[in-house]
């Protein structure tokens, strides 16, 4: 089917109606020889098929029409410019038109609704108008970047009926190249946005679903008591106070790290002791009331104090703990990190281990998973029995304890 052309109508307009030739053979040679008319338009129509005809604009462009009546109304529906169509080609589609018409479709109006229909890009703005603001910034970035970046220079002119499984399975193959785990991610969100798409009535099918996965392997990397020790004496050595710091905070709470870099004053109680994390703020989008050690608000204090320094007045300290030079909420500390990481000697480490690392302490130190998972902010128990294996250390513990004290009994040889 052709591009849907200015002049479709649900009326035939009345100038054209009057500069219309008598009905002849339309053919190639007598397509070619028409002349423009001096203004408007000129339809010639076809002696044979009824309402097939070619039109002339007063500019000289002519394309074929096809006329026609449906529920009592007269329609017209252009089938395409010439030369691009053939008058053998256009009049077969204009034969198609007729059958539908017979079948009691209306041409006009499936072209109408093909061209109304959605596409990918409209897809991504009603995706990103009403369920990324449910996400946490930080989440609502990344499947921002993720259409912007992946899914719509590949997918975005498509109408979203159009997208088939295998579009989106090449699309995950290309991502999966050489990041296979970030392929993951992206099939994700595009299968998200499909069921949403499904929910507003645009399409009936996911074509995102039953796309495989490829594998991955969760990773779960623990310091040890010598590198927190040599992690530590790094920050503390570091220029950077307020990177240091946040970093430290992510250490001494187990909080991710958009949490720590947010963090504002108003969260926490006037003693230090207590962190009311906001639903805005937190990757479950729940608020997360938690308990802080007596060494994170004896950092809190100490910061404090800096900051009232700085402003010359308590009321005029800025509202983020760990602010940038322009007042601003540390967006990242990237570099910080990987300076500290060079100065600790640590490889294979990356920010959200400093989470496990908490995790694992707590574990270590007979903690229940309910308290870890409370700690963490986990809503769900499976999230937090990733750590169970943890307490294996504890039992071992326990065992050999229990062996040493029975063992000169039961077991000695004499």
């Amino acid at each position: 089917m052709s591009g849907q052309d200015a002049t479709d109508t649900y009326r035939i307009d009345a100038d054209t109606a009057r500069t219309q030739e008598a009905p002849q053979r339309i053919s190639d040679k007598l397509v070619r020889g028409l002349e423009s008319p001096s203004k408007g338009n000129r339809i010639t129509y076809d002696a044979k098929l009824a309402g097939f005809g070619v039109r002339v604009t007063a500019a000289g462009r002519k394309s074929f029409v096809l006329n026609y009546r449906f529920k009592g109304r007269e329609r017209r529906i252009t089938i395409g410019s010439y030369p691009e169509w053939t008058v053998l080609a256009a009049r077969k589609q204009a034969e198609g038109f007729r059958l539908q018409i017979s079948n009691g479709t209306d041409p006009l109006e499936m072209r109408q609704t093909l061209y109304a229909a959605p596409t990918m890009r409209d897809l991504f703005e009603r995706y990103a108008s009403n369920h990324l603001p449910k996400l946490s910034v930080r989440s609502a970035a990344d499947q921002r970047s993720m259409f912007e970046k992946i899914i719509l220079p590949k997918l975005g002119a498509k109408k979203i009926e159009d997208v088939t499984h295998s579009d989106c399975e090449a699309l995950h193959r290309a991502i999966s190249k050489d990041r296979p785990v970030r392929a993951n991610r992206v099939h994700e969100v595009l299968r998200r946005a499909f069921n949403l798409a499904i929910s507003w009535d645009w399409i009936d099918r996911n074509p995102a679903a039953r796309v495989e996965r490829n594998t991955e392997h969760k990773r779960a990397r623990y310091l040890t008591p010598d590198e927190i020790a040599r992690l530590l004496d790094a920050l503390a050595a570091h220029p950077q106070r307020a990177s240091c710091d946040a970093i430290m905070m992510m250490l001494l709470t187990g909080c991710r790290r958009g949490e720590a870099l947010g963090a504002r004053w108003d969260q926490f109680d006037p003693a230090f002791r207590i962190w009311t994390k906001p639903a805005a703020t937190t990757k479950q989008r729940r608020e997360h009331r938690v308990p802080v050690s007596s060494a994170v608000s004896e950092l809190l204090r100490m910061r404090r104090t800096e900051a009232e320094a700085a402003a010359g007045d308590p009321a005029r300290v800025l509202p983020f703990i760990f602010a940038s030079n322009d007042g601003k909420a540390l967006v990242d500390v990237k570099r910080t990190w990987a300076a500290v990481l060079k100065q600790a000697q640590l490889s294979n480490t990356r920010m959200h281990d400093l989470r496990h690392t908490f995790a694992s302490i707590m574990v270590s130190q007979g903690q229940s998973l309910p308290v870890v998972g409370a700690m963490l902010g986990h809503t769900q128990p499976q999230t937090t029995a990733r750590y169970a294996h943890l307490f294996d250390d504890p039992l071992f513990a326990a065992a050999e304890s229990v062996g040493a004290a029975i063992r000169p009994k039961s077991i000695e040889r004499t």
